[in-house]
């Protein structure tokens, strides 16, 4: 989910913390503004096994008091003005009228018209394509991410053959507005869909370990990249992550 975060432009830079429990995101951070709950919320249930994301971890800084612009000013010397005071004095700034915007308040507006049209963006691209793929008899049980930068898609995740993971990335090159697809990360393993079949009371994927295992290997299976057995170890509070036990359940991050 972080590297959803920050295949997104406006989400990028905030670095939002990321806990998943029982199916629901909890994120916590910093951002701009309240209109980033939707996007942030639209981003993370494109990652499998996402079900609902809980921004009330998210700080929202309250809108700054601006100051009305000040009159110009003019020094009077014995009731004669040293800077000549206007004729027109319809020229002069009245501050009691004074709108109360400024280029800041403007520049927040701006970008909350741009997190609204990322938002708008995301729901029509990569909802589209998870809508898709999800909708596919042979694909909707296999472990698929579904992440977007700009109008390209990237997937991520394991598929049972070529054929479902061509299928895939056809599915997203199908949806409209999507100009590039990114498959590189989607891997074909042997009962992909069985990797996600069992789930722990919190809705959480649980793998069973099987003779010969390690959390390398698992995390190839789930991942792609051996590196993550260190997530897999963290999730489970696995202090040692060369100690596992045939049988053991193993709950998988999404």
């Amino acid at each position: 989910m972080k590297d959803a975060f920050k295949a997104q432009t406006l989400l990028a830079p905030l670095n939002l913390d990321v806990r998943v429990d029982g199916g629901t995101a909890f994120i916590t951070g910093q951002a701009p503004s309240a209109n980033y709950a939707g996007l942030i919320k639209v981003v993370a249930t494109g990652i499998n096994g996402v079900k609902d994301a809980d921004t009330s971890g998210v700080i929202f800084p309250a809108p700054a008091a601006v100051a009305a612009p000040a009159a110009p000013e003019v020094s009077v010397d014995q009731g004669t003005a040293s800077t000549p005071m206007p004729a027109d004095t319809s020229s002069i700034i009245d501050a009691s009228n004074a709108p109360a915007a400024t280029q800041g308040q403007y520049d927040q507006a701006q970008g909350d018209d741009l997190v609204a049209q990322a938002l708008a963006e995301h729901n029509r691209i990569a909802k589209g394509v998870w809508n898709a793929i999800q909708s596919n008899g042979e694909l909707k049980n296999n472990p698929i991410d579904v992440l977007q930068s700009g109008s390209s898609i990237i997937l991520r995740g394991a598929v049972d053959s070529e054929h479902e993971l061509h299928l895939a990335a056809q599915l997203a090159r199908s949806i409209d507005g999507v100009q590039a697809v990114d498959a590189s990360e989607l891997k074909v393993v042997g009962g992909a869909k069985e990797l996600t079949k069992e789930k722990d009371a919190g809705g959480d994927t649980v793998y069973t370990v099987q003779s010969g295992d390690n959390l390398s290997s698992i995390a190839v299976k789930y991942f792609g990249d051996a590196g993550k057995y260190r997530d897999i170890a963290h999730f489970n509070n696995i202090s040692n992550p060369d100690l596992i036990q045939v049988g053991q359940k193993i709950r998988i991050p999404a």
